[in-house]
């Protein structure tokens, strides 16, 4: 079938395969292109097929020859209806890998679920014995509790106060103001819940007792602080109090791996496009003059430069890793340089529908966004009939 774009709002309806294997064969020649890193050898990621958790699965492969398991909940593809682009993503990479000569296995499932935490463990236990590093970077809207049966949603809303500001849709390229309510108790504890520290904690627990880590174990989750001007919206928000949740747990991770002297790190990265990202009201405009500032300095960075970037630069340097005063990571430096971020207060006030053009590069925005699907790529025939019932090799 001929594969187009198909947008409903902030989500693509379809994913191009040739596309999504473009866009891994891209960064694994990033990758390769800045020299090895002596880092881990037996990897697990925990949301490995799209974003940071794909990079970083990318990274430790190509980067440091490691195994890797890849843990993720992507949409097979049907007869004439495409899979979700995840599932291309980890198509592509397991075929790269295997191609190099690598381990690369995949678990398609519900990561909150105790079920898939068993077969991730079995897997390890029966293909790699012990693991020495776990990426954590779920991104999920709803988690299914395994213990209480309950669903919890996260929320996207401010705490205190209705938050008003400007947006853009990114697809007409319109500034407008939006309003959003403030959140209720409930929110801010299902938000907790579901995009918090609690799961990242219990795969640490299940792993441990199974006796599957490494000595010196590292896990890393992934988390965002940002500028002033979304911090009502996001880090003083609901989802700002579950990534408070989610950095106080990496020290209660490090203190259960004192003994095989394993870390946990929480690690701050840069404003991309993202689904996620995208849906958030004010973040599109804040990325979309972000890109512009940050292209210019020759400082911007896509998910592949930023994982990158932290392998190389922070973990795994054969010196202690730098964080800031809260145990942090930091790999937004540059996005939060004071240069940066004051430029783009200014260009905040004058930002309208007509200036966005000419202030803002919502061009490299919309460009990015459907690359997330697999499509926009150079070398890629999106006239031609492809076969969208690719499998992922080692789930059957």
């Amino acid at each position: 079938m001929v594969i187009e774009p198909r947008m409903r709002g902030f989500i693509c309806l379809t994913a191009h395969p040739v596309g999504c294997e473009q866009n891994v064969k891209n960064q694994i020649a990033y990758v390769k292109s800045k020299g090895e890193i002596d880092g881990p050898k037996r990897v697990l990621v925990i949301g490995a097929s799209t974003g940071f958790g794909l990079a970083s699965r990318i990274t430790s492969a190509f980067g440091s020859n490691a195994s890797t398991i890849g843990v993720f909940f992507e949409k097979p593809p049907m007869e004439g209806k495409t899979a979700s682009p995840g599932w291309y993503n980890s198509a592509a990479f397991e075929k790269e890998a295997h191609k190099a000569g690598l381990y690369a296995k995949s678990i398609n499932g519900d990561a909150f679920s105790k079920e898939v935490k068993q077969q991730t463990i079995d897997m390890i236990k029966s293909d790699l014995g012990q693991i020495d590093l776990i990426i954590y970077s779920l991104a999920s809207p709803v988690r299914l509790h395994p213990d209480t049966g309950v669903l919890h949603r996260s929320t996207l809303k401010p705490i205190g106060k209705t938050f008003t500001n400007k947006t853009v849709d990114f697809h007409t390229g319109k500034v407008s103001e939006v309003s959003i309510e403030p959140a209720t108790e409930e929110d801010i504890a299902n938000t907790v819940v579901v995009m918090g520290g609690e799961d990242w904690s219990m795969w640490i627990d299940a792993l441990k007792e199974a006796d599957v880590l490494a000595d010196g174990i590292t896990t890393i989750a992934y988390s965002y602080i940002g500028p002033e001007v979304t911090e009502a919206v996001y880090r003083k928000g609901t989802i700002g109090r579950a990534k408070d949740h989610l950095e106080a747990t990496a020290f209660e991770i490090t203190e259960k791996l004192k003994k095989i002297n394993g870390k946990g790190y929480v690690s701050v990265n840069k404003a991309l496009v993202t689904q996620a990202s995208s849906a958030i009201p004010v973040i599109p405009l804040y990325i979309s003059l972000l890109y512009k500032i940050m292209k210019a300095e020759g400082i911007h960075e896509g998910c592949i430069e930023q994982i990158q970037r932290l392998y190389a630069d922070r973990l795994y340097t054969g010196k202690p890793v730098p964080t800031d005063a809260e145990g942090r990571i930091r790999i937004d430096d540059w996005e939060m340089r004071s240069d940066v971020q004051d430029r783009i207060a200014k260009l905040w006030e004058d930002s309208t529908t007509e200036t966005l053009v000419e202030l803002g590069d919502l061009a490299g925005y919309k460009q990015d966004f459907l690359n997330l699907f697999g499509f926009g790529f150079e070398g890629v025939d999106y006239l031609a009939d492809v076969d969208e019932m690719v499998q992922v090799p080692s789930i059957k």
